[in-house]
């Protein structure tokens, strides 16, 4: 089976393994030769550059909690990290000071800074990291696959004391705490911008097309606004099943009730899905996964209800199953 997945963040993150999960099992049922694939469209608005080096978090979350290198408490970054570098360069009042680098993780932008100075697209760095922490399973394949190897950057217009500013959405979400109103966003690059190699094809070729339970805005947003993406989404041959981000009319993780408002979509499972919109009238959804305790009337989109909350790697198993089952049905 062919799975592409369009994510980001953390709770998409840890979706995935869910998918994985589901997969290998199968695989093994099946004891099957050929393997499943899992292709996973990744969010790089969030990209920056941070003491000369490009970070990429979207990326390096999905890569590191697939690689069983994430610390799992915080859903981001590495497990057993040290912060030394981050202690000398506030010392030495080294700016941005609101954005702290592990020790260990300064590795990986390390690699990424030196190989993209020599000319390799993001494209191609992600997957010579990816060698080292063997994202597959038995029976499964797992590409990550950048939305695009040109710079896009989700930049925020606000205001931030008293002034109309227009900063990059990290610094809107770490130093600011995502408290400033939000006037819009915008994605810097976009116009020259394309889709990342593989991308179109993908969902093209796709069995199965997963919109993660990952900020609407932010991290599935980003990836949608990418010439081709939706056009593909709209023309694949694949069901296209959506996980609300949102439960019992909060967000689970993360502050996408301070993104959505600036797009006047409503923080609920139905806000996000009419956000989506149905494939049947120019949108993007075959179906929509709620929790068991949500409603969602979206016309022209299946709506089916089911325990969203990822307690567990059986309880994210079983979302990514009835995902899976719906693609099928």
């Amino acid at each position: 089976m062919r799975v592409v997945v369009l994510a980001g963040g953390v709770g998409g993150a840890r979706f995935l393994l869910g998918v994985r999960a589901v997969l290998k099992d199968q695989a093994t049922q099946e004891n099957a030769a050929p393997e499943h694939r899992i292709q996973v469209i990744v969010n790089t608005g969030d990209d920056l550059t941070v003491h000369g080096l490009r970070v990429c978090p979207d990326l390096d979350t999905v890569m590191y909690t697939l690689g069983d290198g994430i610390d799992t408490e915080r859903g981001w970054g590495r497990r057993a990290e040290t912060w030394q570098a981050k202690d000398e360069l506030t010392a030495y009042g080294a700016e941005p000071s609101w954005f702290g680098l592990g020790d260990r993780d300064i590795a990986t932008h390390l690699i990424r800074t030196r190989m993209l100075d020599a000319g390799f697209p993001l494209s191609e760095v992600t997957a010579a990291l990816c060698e080292r922490w063997q994202l597959g399973v038995r029976g499964t394949r797992v590409q990550l696959l950048p939305m695009s190897d040109q710079r896009v950057e989700t930049h925020v217009v606000c205001q931030i004391d008293g002034a109309r500013r227009v900063v990059h959405f990290q610094e809107w979400w770490i130093a600011h705490h995502a408290q400033p109103p939000v006037e819009e966003f915008v994605f810097v690059g976009l116009d020259r911008a394309s889709a990342g190699p593989g991308v179109l094809e993908a969902i093209a070729e796709a069995d199965a097309v997963l919109l993660a339970p990952s900020n609407p805005v932010v991290s599935i947003g980003p990836i949608l606004a990418v010439p081709g993406v939706r056009q593909a989404l709209r023309g694949t041959s694949a069901k296209v099943v959506g996980l609300s981000p949102i439960v019992d009319g909060a967000v689970v993780r993360g502050m996408a009730d301070k993104c959505l408002p600036a797009l006047d979509v409503a923080v609920t499972a139905e806000g996000v899905a009419r956000h989506y919109g149905p494939r049947k009238a120019d949108g993007l959804l075959d179906g929509w996964l709620v929790h068991e305790t949500d409603a969602a009337d979206v016309p022209g989109v299946e709506v089916r209800r089911i325990p969203l909350l990822m307690r567990s790697p059986e309880a994210t198993a079983a979302m990514a199953l009835a995902a899976l089952d719906f693609c099928r049905g």
